[in-house]
């Protein structure tokens, strides 16, 4: 009656499978794509062009996604090899879709009969075209083909520079003295001590580094430490990095557009350049008095520790100055927070909360196939109708060979049928939970349950889609909105009333969570956001700076730009250091760093719907316009539209900068 179908993903259960079930599901696809590369002209609809394409590009998706999460979960490691070599096979195969001039010329020439088409599917046909035209395909045959050797060109120089810095190494020795202050687990590290009284930090080892950093007392220690670190990768890196810039530009201008980051922006929420630079610059403005306050506080630190009132604070003082401050002023045990957190109880107690505020019912099911034997499976449904809504998978504790984060994998989006039968979806979320240990549960870090939280809102993004099309369901958003829903949910982990309707000590039930506790986390969290955010957005400026203002043929320094960008929105670099060569972010997130922070802006409004509301996060109305404006309809309608519907007005960044502790005239 609800004209839907609930499936589970048919696993490969060896090797030969997997690489068959590859080869099989390529050439299905790949046969699809020649037939409506072949259509006759006359014979054009939407159904076979616009959407075959989305259905072969779909059905594909099935094995890639399976493969994809069986690379980082399954057991046997023969098996994550095979995955991991599957995958790359599908990526290749993925990146000719675009150059497809057959299926191009098919579905321009049914562009061309002008469909009477609106909403979702204008949307598909409108978007498809765009992705052949930014692979070039509008363009002459020879100018085309130039605009490949250039981007196969680009792929081998980012390769080569992310290769560069995975392979920089730079030991730095010190003395026990020198290293006052780091704490003895770094220095008791295998490798770490290499003479009587010599201790070798790794400035490319990123928790060495961060350690010593954080911990170190003499200031000596610290700039030695940075002033390495920033110039790891320098030679090899530097020049690649000019290439690749200039590259990026010659291709943009081939493509038709005025600059890298318009055309990596355009797809996003964003639209251009110019709209996540005013962004990233409104941020940085409102960002000053609270940054300023901040360095102030550290100045005063620094000032008693080395008894001189006029001490100024340096880029490697920032690490240590946030601990410190953190650990006098907000004395916060979070180790004896996790008592109050039994995994169990978390999982309930959150299942629980959005059980009520989106009006959905969680169960668990017994997995028909396990690949651990832990493994958890829930269908979600409508609370309401019964309606099916989704299958989740939970992967609760680490092992060995499994990924190490929390991460939120689909696996079957939904979709439309050709029959009518709307495909439900189904995904997995991999989490790393400490396993049970000696007589305790698990017992989350209040970070932990803020992880699991943020998550399970992909999940819902996920499981709760209503979009037509698998090109626009659940979380294929844009990039710079896609963490937005799920940063949502996090905000129900810092509400006193809900933490206490699932926070309680393990052994002593009735004991909640001390207010003053969730306040002090709450102070320290707020207390070096300026710091924490100054730094993003430095890192974000100098990369829209990159990819805007660096041109073919310019005699730019990227080091110089990169350094002015520090001295204006941070603190001033080293002389002679050169970050920007071990700035691995400027491949794969290029032009893309700001989107960090616009999606944090974005959940930060959200939430105020909630937190105006009498009933706070428990608001079940507000959480129903919450699953339909914003969860139902993944990238079915631009998601400016979507935000605007649940906001009930227009978007503002007031509320980001009244988040982090910054008073506005509003």
């Amino acid at each position: 009656r609800f004209n839907a179908r609930l499936s589970l993903p048919q696993f490969e259960p060896t090797p030969e499978a997997v690489k068959q079930a590859v080869a099989s599901a390529i050439e299905s696809a790949n046969k699809r794509l020649d037939e409506i590369g072949r259509l006759e002209r006359g014979k054009l609809t939407f159904d076979n062009t616009v959407r075959a394409l989305d259905d072969a590009v779909y059905q594909a998706n099935l094995v890639a996604n399976r493969v994809g999460l069986m690379k980082e979960t399954h057991k046997d490691a023969g098996m994550r090899d095979v995955c991991t070599e599957a995958e790359k096979t599908f990526q290749e195969w993925a990146v000719g879709l675009d150059y497809r001039e057959d299926v191009y010329a098919t579905i321009k020439a049914y562009a061309e009969t002008k469909p009477k088409l609106e909403g979702e599917d204008a949307k598909l046909l409108e978007e498809t075209l765009r992705d052949f035209k930014r692979a070039g395909l509008a363009l002459p045959k020879e100018q085309r083909a130039e605009v490949e050797r250039l981007r196969k060109e680009l792929a081998r120089l980012s390769t080569d520079y992310e290769a560069n810095i995975t392979k920089a190494k730079a030991p730095v020795k010190f003395s026990k003295a020198d290293l006052e202050g780091v704490p003895e687990a770094l220095l008791a590290h295998p490798g770490v001590k290499t003479g009587p009284d010599e201790y070798t930090i790794m400035a490319n080892v990123t928790f060495q580094y961060q350690m010593v950093m954080e911990n170190a007392r003499r200031e000596q220690t610290r700039r030695r430490l940075l002033e390495v670190r920033y110039q790891l990768a320098r030679e090899a890196n530097l020049p690649l990095l000019k290439q690749i810039l200039e590259l990026r530009d010659t291709i943009a201008k081939k493509l038709g557009y005025a600059t890298w980051a318009d055309y990596k922006i355009e797809p996003k929420m964003a639209k251009n350049a110019a709209t996540a630079r005013q962004f990233l610059m409104d941020l940085k403005s409102g960002l000053q008095p609270k940054f300023e306050a901040e360095l102030k506080e550290f100045q005063a630190l620094k000032a008693r520790d080395t008894g001189n009132p006029a001490a100024s604070i340096a880029i490697w003082d920032t690490g240590y100055y946030v601990n410190q401050l953190k650990k006098e002023k907000y004395a916060v045990d979070a180790e004896k927070l996790r008592e109050y957190f039994p995994m169990q109880r978390v999982l309930d107690g959150m299942f629980g909360i959005f059980q009520q505020i989106f009006g959905i019912k969680i169960m668990a099911v017994e997995p028909p196939w396990k690949w651990v034997d832990d493994l958890r499976l829930y269908a979600v449904t409508d609370a309401e109708s019964g309606e099916p809504l989704g299958l989740l998978y939970m992967d609760m504790y680490p092992r060995e060979g499994k990924y190490n984060h929390f991460a939120h994998f689909s696996l079957i989006e939904g979709k439309l049928g050709a029959d009518g039968v709307y495909q439900r979806p189904t995904s997995a979320l991999i989490c790393n939970f400490p396993p049970p240990a000696s007589g305790r549960p698990s017992l989350l870090s209040h970070n932990e349950v803020e992880t699991l939280f943020h998550e399970f809102g992909h999940a819902m993004h996920s499981l709760l889609t209503r979009a037509k099309h698998a090109r626009f369901s659940g979380t294929s958003v844009p990039r710079d909105f896609v963490e937005a829903p799920s940063q949502m949910l996090e905000n129900w982990v810092w509400d006193k009333k809900v933490l206490d309707t699932f926070a309680e000590h393990y052994a002593r039930p009735s004991e909640k969570i001390p207010p003053e506790i969730l306040a002090q986390l709450k102070a320290a969290k707020l207390a070096t956001m300026g710091t924490f955010y100054r730094r993003q957005l430095t890192f974000g400026l100098i990369d829209l700076a990159f990819h805007t203002d660096y041109h073919a043929g310019s005699r730019q320094d990227p080091v110089e730009i990169s350094n002015s960008i520090f001295k204006d929105v941070f603190l001033p670099v080293p002389d002679g250091t050169a970050f920007v060569a071990y700035f691995g972010h400027l491949m794969g997130y290029d032009a893309a760093y700001y989107g960090y922070a616009w999606a944090d802006a974005i959940a930060a409004d959200m939430a105020t719907v909630f937190e105006k509301s009498p009933r706070g996060f428990f608001d079940t109305e507000v959480g129903r316009r919450l699953r339909k404006e914003i969860y139902e309809p993944g990238d079915s309608r631009d998601v400016n539209i979507s935000i605007e519907r649940f906001l009930g007005r227009p978007r503002s960044l007031e509320p980001f900068l009244k988040e982090l502790g910054i008073k506005t005239g509003k």
